[in-house]
């Protein structure tokens, strides 16, 4: 037996943690925290030490299928292509580009082939049904920081290792690993920041893991999150705190934003949030006093109907108290594969322009609201979905309502996916594409790494040889778009290989003759690293396996920004118009009781559920309730629940816990694994159910399109 080690990063949650890998005769056999790398300096967490045993899921599919009526049979990868070619082309013909839709899942954004394969593809679909997972969790980010910087990807992250005071809401790192803040060993990080005097504050309607180990946690009642920063806000410019610092000729709008906070006094708010108008102002002050302070939002600060308006005060109250683009503040990351910007206007962020066919609903950032994907295949008519490609997504679990798309899947004249999983959507597939194992192929870190809070470099080569019998992501994606272009399924992939490299040479000024690489991808990488800010190469990156530190984050305003006017904007036009509506709000009466999600740090949304060993244990498919709630409805522990909404109901076990607020129920997302025709047989003994059975498609934020998956209004009863 040969044993060997080998060093990669995980690519299974937004953190980039570094493996060390032990192989023996091809097989991963131990799997250990990459104690030199430059990020995570040994940090491992469960689901980064199960990536050998999720790579050895008998239950993967390693060769493409086709549906033969209700079975499926494994075919070759020409005779997959040829009929993913024969159903497009067909959906095409019959009714245009328009009838066909996408849909990409989040893992896209952990692989190589997500970042430099799938963009081409969507494009050479030639349709405006263009769907993804961004709508379902962080749209509401994109359109903020579009609107305030000019550009939907230019998002500042806090910096947490020189922070004095740290505020989150909405986020629960240590059981999430941090999202849209690529930080691994996210408690170090916060230990590190009490233990130089400095303080986190977790403001949640859950007491999360991470609430329990910060300094203070300030209950709010789901969905106030924007009462309470407008509050903080007014409180700001009434007791004359503002100080925009460095940024003082850098922002417009200020006067503006006074304006609109004057309607938000605590006051007026505590009670909608739950939080007295004494600690919001005490809040206000401190993080205009505290030397340095961010406030950290996330994803339940995304899912719920103010979503764009909460991103956006987010950034307000970081901005208003001058610890915008300043160490210890909120910044804005330089990732090796782009290039420093110049200071210069730019044309600024647009929303809306085209709508989806059916609700007339705005896209944003290039697609449309994914809590529509249903009524565009359901509805006949001109334009109407009848086609599908999926990219490794599962919407039947992760999307509003889910139980009608579910539905409506059926009804298509053709599917295809992008997937390694027979799961809950896959199985409505007609051709279903399994992309090799992650081990198999590079990574690079395309996404995460332009949201690190220290920049840094990192490229994983393959880890374990080809399989002879399988096919890379890259490829696929690569055969797809030439189907899309009409160029037939037994179309040269090289040549498509070829214009992307070129289109990248001229793009960065790289001389070809330069280029190295084993495979396209890396050609492609390589290209994008030596145009980037620091003039890397992939062999620089290769030669370092556990990564190259490349400093801390550095102020980039004006450089990073890219409105109109070449200043951060902090009063966009549509941000006044739905200051309006949350004024409104203020007097909705409260439900009795709201629904809202939860994270688990063996889990990433419905992915890892068919790996025992991140499935085992007390089950985690529950619903939490305040002990007073569950003495008034009789239940106790592990009794089983009715939870009821406008969209739908699902029965749950009940985990009576103080840990929520009275009023407050909470379910996990990503379960549901009970329906017939998959082939994920631990997921389907730890079935769960779907949350997404209650959250209406209806039900978004206007802004951004996002779907409202938090604080959803629910009655709860005894299910007998």
């Amino acid at each position: 037996m040969s044993t060997r080690t080998a060093y990669r990063t995980c690519p299974l949650c937004e953190a980039t943690c570094g493996l060390e890998l032990t192989i023996d005769d091809d097989r991963i056999t131990r799997v250990r925290g990459d104690a030199e790398h430059v990020f995570s300096k040994g940090f491992l967490c469960p689901k980064g030490a199960a990536y050998g045993k999720l790579l050895d899921d008998p239950d993967r599919l390693r060769r493409p299928l086709v549906r033969d009526g209700e079975t499926w049979r494994e075919v070759s990868w020409p005779e997959a292509f040829a009929a993913v070619d024969a159903g497009l082309r067909g959906v095409v013909e019959r009714h245009g580009t328009n009838a066909v839709a996408a849909y990409a899942g989040n893992p896209n954004v952990h692989t190589l082939a997500g970042g430099l394969y799938l963009t081409p593809l969507l494009r050479a679909l030639r349709t405006t049904n263009l769907y993804s997972a961004s709508t379902v969790d962080q749209m509401p980010k994109h359109v903020s920081c579009g609107l305030l910087y000019g550009d939907a990807y230019a998002i500042p992250v806090p910096d947490l290792d020189r922070t004095d005071l740290l505020v989150m809401l909405g986020a629960n790192p240590l059981e999430s690993n941090g999202s849209l803040c690529t930080a691994p060993d996210f408690p170090g990080r916060l230990a590190a920041i009490q233990g130089r005097g400095g303080r986190v504050v977790v403001i949640d309607p859950r007491r999360t893991k991470t609430a329990e180990v910060a300094d203070e946690h300030v209950p709010i009642r789901p969905g106030a999150d924007a009462f309470l920063l407008f509050a903080i806000v007014h409180v700001l410019f009434e007791e004359g705190l503002v100080d925009l610092g460095s940024l003082a000729h850098d922002v417009s709008g200020v006067e503006q934003v006074r304006v609109l906070a004057g309607d938000f006094p605590p006051e007026t708010v505590a009670e909608r949030c739950a939080v007295p108008a004494e600690r919001i102002r005490g809040l206000a002050r401190e993080l205009a006093a505290a030397p340095t302070a961010v406030v950290y939002g996330r994803i339940g600060t995304c899912t719920v109907s103010f979503g764009t308006l909460t991103n956006w005060l987010v950034d307000v109250v970081n901005t208003l108290t001058g610890n915008l683009d300043r160490p210890g503040g909120a910044m804005f990351p330089v990732p090796a594969h782009l290039r420093r910007r110049e200071a210069a206007p730019g044309r600024g962020f647009d929303l809306g322009r085209w709508t989806s066919r059916v609700r007339q609903l705005p896209e944003v950032a290039g697609q449309l609201p994914v809590a529509t994907l249903q009524d565009e295949i359901e509805a006949p008519g001109e334009g109407q979905v009848r086609a599908l490609v999926t990219i490794a997504g599962n919407p039947v679990l992760s999307t509003p309502n889910s139980d009608r798309l579910d539905r409506v899947l059926d009804s298509l004249e053709f599917m295809v996916s992008v997937d390694t999983y027979l799961n809950e959507t896959t199985r409505h597939a007609d051709v279903i594409l399994p992309p090799t194992d992650s081990a198999r192929v590079g990574h690079y870190d395309f996404s995460f790494l332009a949201l690190a809070v220290r920049n840094i470099a990192v490229y994983s080569p393959p880890s374990l040889p080809p399989d002879p019998g399988a096919m890379d992501e890259c490829e696929i994606l690569a055969r797809l778009t030439l189907i899309a272009e009409g160029k037939g399924a037994e179309a040269d992939p090289a040549a498509h290989d070829e214009a992307l490299l070129s289109a990248a040479l001229g793009k960065g000024g790289v001389d070809r003759a330069e280029i190295s690489g084993d495979s396209p991808a890396e050609r492609l990488l390589d290209a994008a690293l030596r145009a980037g800010a620091y003039g890397l190469t992939l062999d620089e990156l290769k030669a370092a396996p556990h990564g190259i530190d490349l400093g801390p984050l550095e102020p980039r305003i004006p450089g990073v920004l890219r409105t109109v006017s070449g200043k951060v904007e902090l009063c966009p036009a549509p941000i006044v118009g739905d200051t309006e509506r949350l004024r409104a709000a203020l007097a909705d009466p409260a439900p009795e009781f709201v629904l809202v999600g939860r994270r688990h740090l063996r889990s990433n949304n419905s992915w890892m559920h068919n790996v025992t060993v991140l499935v085992k244990g007390k089950a985690r498919c529950t619903l939490q309730m305040h002990p007073d709630d569950a003495a008034k409805l009789a239940l106790v522990d592990g009794s089983p629940a009715r939870v009821t909404s406008s969209a739908g109901e699902v029965v749950a076990p009940v985990e009576i816990t103080d840990s929520v607020l009275p009023g407050v129920v909470s379910l996990p997302h990503g379960w549901g694994h009970d329906r017939p025709g998959t082939r994920m047989a631990v997921a389907q003994e730890h079935a769960g159910v779907n949350s997404n059975v209650l959250t209406d498609e209806l039900a978004l934020d206007p802004l951004s399109g996002n779907a409202v998956l938090n604080a959803i209004p629910v009655t709860v009863e005894a299910a007998g």
